[in-house]
């Protein structure tokens, strides 16, 4: 049996202590035991061999890719095949369908969000429950939060007086909860699993994943509630018991009457904390998802491979004047043009830079970084304007701004003259702008050509596990979750020891074409031309790049 960097577990020392070893698949697994003595020292190793149960799938699925935006269409079809079936039906005048969608191009989600306060009370919802809120259960969602000026409730099951659940974005702690109601009245209290960060991002796609655990037994005292955030647990699982007796109150599990509730609160019959955005995905569980299994449900699989959405695209080569504009639907600017040095080409060759003072900047950011995400530039390097650079000057190609550093950036580092690499980083900083943890990932031979087009595409997986061993002292391990790739035109670069990126950084402010940050200044012009840049929330994979990213560059 194997097990991820995520899912490793050591049973170490006396007394024993147990570990629950949780299989990632199905059909037939081989567990590995060795025995370490005081010292150390590694006993032969044992195999047990048995097999794994598929588990059940998910009992409620609605993809919201039932109409077309004013369509007329007023139901979500429930597409789940476990258990009974429960449609949800969108209710009042702002409740339509979007093409921003989380899988992409002909895809739909669910929007709610009208213009007006007559179309700001929308929302969907079953007729019936879908699950038992007594036993264990998962909520996965995608949301794009609009409006953080109130509370908004993403997905609720409500009682008669109170909500069992609840997963909403808080207006007064500026964050995402899940919240669990510990009694069925209207003075119940209410306990919750709070987000590690504030003031989510708007108008960025963020996977949002809600666990209720009663560990299979009738010792209430072990149910816990567990917030995850882009597939991150945030914090450690909330003890409902213990939590509702701080607070003076008995907690007991109890069963919710009311329908599954998208993008509205109900209290004591009153609906409430409407959502403003867009809602895709959404599937619920009669089980407790692995931390494991949450992660395999943000890649978002179709095909066998991960979705992706294209969510921002500035081409240059058809753009005129002084800004290259926006080409996808969501709200993301156009990029402006630095007073000097940065000139659009009327040949078609996109936006020259002179490496010096010229850029383009918009107000960024465009996707949730703590999630996966995929960049790609078409760029030309200017072989005669870097030769005239030091060596070990680096030119960013474009990335988003934190501050004192990028948090993504594309990159072109110059080594020794004549000697050019391409690069693509993350860096996370704390709020003093110091530098907390940074990755970088590029060739170790392959040199950039200077005078040629090129696709230059960064993948940031949020999902993937990785594990980087000291070679001086193998027994010095570090391990996470996040890894960067990096492709020129089709061919990927080999990973390195750099490449895990473990940290929850989101980048803000200016997102540039041309110039960036690092080091605390800004600068590092880009000496050469860009026809087109473009992002992606989701990891594409190589397959991905070949038939999404290429096709539409080559001339």
């Amino acid at each position: 049996m194997t097990s991820s960097a995520a899912e490793t577990h050591v049973v170490d020392g006396s007394p024993y202590t147990e570990h629950h070893v949780i299989p990632s698949q199905a059909g037939t697994q081989v567990l590995v035991v060795e025995a370490r003595d005081d010292r150390g020292r590694l006993g032969p190793p044992a195999e047990f061999t048995f097999k794994v149960t598929p588990p059940q799938g998910a009992t409620g699925r609605w993809r919201f890719d039932d109409g077309a935006p004013g369509s007329g269409v007023t139901v979500a079809k429930d597409t789940a095949t476990e258990g009974i079936r429960h449609d949800a039906t969108l209710y009042t005048a702002g409740a339509d369908w979007s093409a921003m969608a989380r899988r992409g191009e002909e895809d739909r989600s669910l929007w709610l969000d009208g213009a007006t306060p007559a179309e700001q009370t929308a929302y969907a919802a079953t007729g019936e429950p879908v699950l038992n809120t007594k036993d264990s259960f998962t909520l996965s969602t995608w949301v794009n939060l609009t409006d953080a000026s109130s509370s908004r409730t993403v997905l609720s099951i409500p009682g008669s007086q109170a909500q069992a659940f609840a997963l909403y974005y808080s207006a007064a702690d500026r964050r995402w909860v899940f919240s669990h109601a510990v009694d069925d009245s209207a003075t119940a209290a209410v306990v919750r699993s709070e987000a590690e960060g504030t003031d989510p991002t708007l108008n960025v796609w963020t996977h949002l994943a809600a666990a209720f655990d009663t560990h299979g037994d009738t010792d209430t005292a072990n149910d816990t509630i567990q917030l995850y955030v882009n597939g991150r647990p945030q914090g450690t699982p909330v003890k409902l018991a213990a939590s509702a007796a701080s607070q003076n109150a008995t907690y007991q599990p109890w069963t919710a009457t009311g329908g599954l509730q998208f993008g509205r609160s109900v209290i004591q019959g009153e609906g409430g904390q409407y959502f403003r955005g867009l809602i895709d995905e959404s599937a619920v569980w009669q089980r407790s998802l692995t931390p494991g299994e949450i992660r395999g449900e943000v890649q978002l699989a179709q095909d066998d491979a991960p979705a992706n959405e294209l969510v921002a695209q500035w081409d240059a080569t058809t753009a005129t004047g002084t800004e290259i504009a926006q080409g996808t639907p969501y709200p993301v600017p156009a990029m402006k043009l630095s007073a000097t040095g940065a000139v659009l080409d009327d040949a078609g060759n996109g936006l020259i830079l002179d490496g010096t003072s010229g850029y383009a900047a918009a107000q960024g950011p465009v996707v949730d970084e703590s999630g996966s995400f995929t960049v790609s530039a078409r760029v030309r390097l200017n072989g005669q304007a870097l030769a005239g650079k030091p060596v070990g000057y680096r030119g960013q190609v474009a990335g988003q701004s934190s501050g004192l550093e990028s948090s993504w950036a594309l990159w072109v580092v110059k080594w020794a003259d004549g000697l050019y690499t391409w690069q693509f980083t993350r860096t996370a900083t704390d709020a003093a702008g110091n530098v907390t943890r940074n990755a970088a990932i590029s060739p170790a031979g392959d040199l950039a050509e200077v005078d040629t087009w090129v696709d230059v595409t960064g993948v940031f997986d949020a999902q993937e596990a990785w594990k980087q061993i000291d070679p001086l002292d193998p027994a010095q391990t570090e391990q996470g979750i996040g890894k960067l790739h990096l492709f020129i035109g089709v061919s990927e670069v080999l990973s390195g020891p750099r490449a895990g990126f473990g940290a929850v950084q989101q980048g803000s402010g200016e997102l540039g074409i041309g110039r960036g940050a690092t080091g605390g200044t800004t600068g590092h012009y880009f000496p050469g031309d860009l026809q087109q840049l473009r992002v992606w929330v989701g990891a594409m994979t190589a397959n991905q790049v070949l038939h999404q990213v290429l096709p539409a560059t080559t001339p």
